[in-house]
């Protein structure tokens, strides 16, 4: 076996809480918010031609 072992200084990221973001940054980010009964299809109505 290998005597060698990581360290670091920083926590893991899954320690640290996520950083804020305006809303600004966010539409940037992600786009527009759209609701979950919108009338678009989904994926697998998309898929398989189902209306």
């Amino acid at each position: 076996m290998s005597n060698l072992s990581f360290r670091s200084s920083r926590p893991d990221a899954w320690i640290l809480p996520r950083p804020h973001r305006d809303p600004g940054m966010r539409l940037m980010t992600y786009g527009p918010l759209v609701p979950m009964d919108a009338d678009q299809p989904g994926f697998w109505q998309r898929l398989f031609g189902a209306r």
